[in-house]
């Protein structure tokens, strides 16, 4: 099941709070000693810069799996997110060793980025996402196509399991990135869509309707789900859509967004007799992003070309923080998920 760490970082107590979430995540992603403690070290820096240098903020942790990317199971993903100031000169704050914090453990963004499997760096005056992942080799990812992958996955309350689920699988010239909601909260809503999960890596190498049908059977014995499939074709050039319940999905291409709608239903329990498949150009620049409901209806989609070139767990991430505030927090499990091209993934 989806299991998050959400640590809010007010205070320098929650420095070792972040510290133990993440040698938990490092367990359960079977990293060893070495990487286990490169994570906390990742984390321990994250979290002390949150508090010295943007006021406070979040550290999200959970387990991803990067298919396509070289990447020996399952890392773990630190995603440490502000609406601080933003960092200056981030060219300076990337160098190994720089530091202008005495309560800083002097590893810096620098070492960061060097130890960490994947770093990335998204920082203006609304706040900076700060992104690693740590899996069980010592390398960095190598990216193996000019196409990423990359989400993150918020539970409502800080709870333990989030019902909210992403992933992406390949087959053959075939990328599908999959988005559940379970219906509800907690352990039995992680377990739909865990589910989902599980038979999209079974059946990735059918069309998104099909998919869909295959979870559809899977689900059953679960509470059900909300779920989307968007299958590019890196051959043709071709994205196809479906979706059944209320998953959103917004496509940007030629420098504007279009929404993709989903049908209605319950996937595992209400599923419709036709599963109505959007099919799309995929040109250079596309980006694609799914959510479930928790993100506001009415987000706006981000902008700032130089975002969209970034890792896209960092551009998921920045959506997620943006639509929501103090004010106007989430209301329920909450998950986004980004596919992009053109650009090497894992690498600012």
């Amino acid at each position: 099941m989806t299991r998050v760490w959400i640590i809010p970082v007010h205070d320098s107590t929650r420095v070792r709070d972040v510290r133990v979430a993440t040698e938990e995540a490092g367990a359960q992603a079977r990293l060893d000693t070495h990487r286990t403690a490169v994570a906390a070290l990742v984390a321990t820096e994250l979290a002390t810069n949150l508090l010295k240098h943007a006021g406070g903020g979040r550290l999200v942790i959970d387990l991803v799996d990067r298919p396509g990317t070289g990447a020996r199971g399952p890392a773990v993903q630190l995603v440490a997110l502000d609406h601080g100031p933003g960092i200056r000169d981030v060219t300076a704050a990337m160098r190994d060793g720089y530091t202008t914090s005495e309560a800083s453990l002097g590893a810096g963004l620098g070492t960061c980025l060097r130890i960490s499997s994947a770093f990335d760096l998204y920082s203006t005056h609304r706040g900076t996402v700060a992104v690693a992942r740590v899996d069980r080799g010592a390398g960095q990812e190598e990216t193996r196509s000019a196409f990423g992958a990359g989400g993150i996955n918020v539970s409502l309350a800080q709870a333990e399991h989030s019902g909210d689920a992403w992933s992406c699988a390949r087959s053959g010239s075939r990328m599908t990135l999959m988005l559940a909601d379970g219906l509800g909260h907690g352990a039995k809503a992680a377990h739909a869509s865990s589910a989902a999960v599980d038979e999209l890596h079974r059946v990735a190498h059918l069309p998104p309707a099909e998919i869909l049908r295959h979870m559809h059977r899977a689900l059953r014995p679960t509470r059900g789900a909300a779920v989307a499939a968007a299958q590019l074709d890196t051959g043709s050039g071709e994205l196809a859509f479906a979706g059944v319940g209320n998953i959103g999905a917004r496509l940007r291409s030629a420098g504007s967004w279009e929404h993709l709608v989903s049908h209605p239903g319950i996937v595992g329990a209400q599923f419709p007799a036709t599963v109505p498949v959007r099919r799309l150009p995929w040109r250079p620049g596309s980006l694609l992003v799914l959510h479930s409901d928790g993100l506001p209806s009415r987000w706006v989609p981000p902008d700032d070309a130089g975002l969209l070139a970034h890792d896209p767990a960092a551009i998921a991430a920045t959506i997620l923080r943006d639509a929501s505030s103090a004010a106007s927090p989430v209301r329920d499990d909450t998950c986004v998920a980004v596919l992009s091209c053109d650009r090497p993934a894992g690498r600012p």
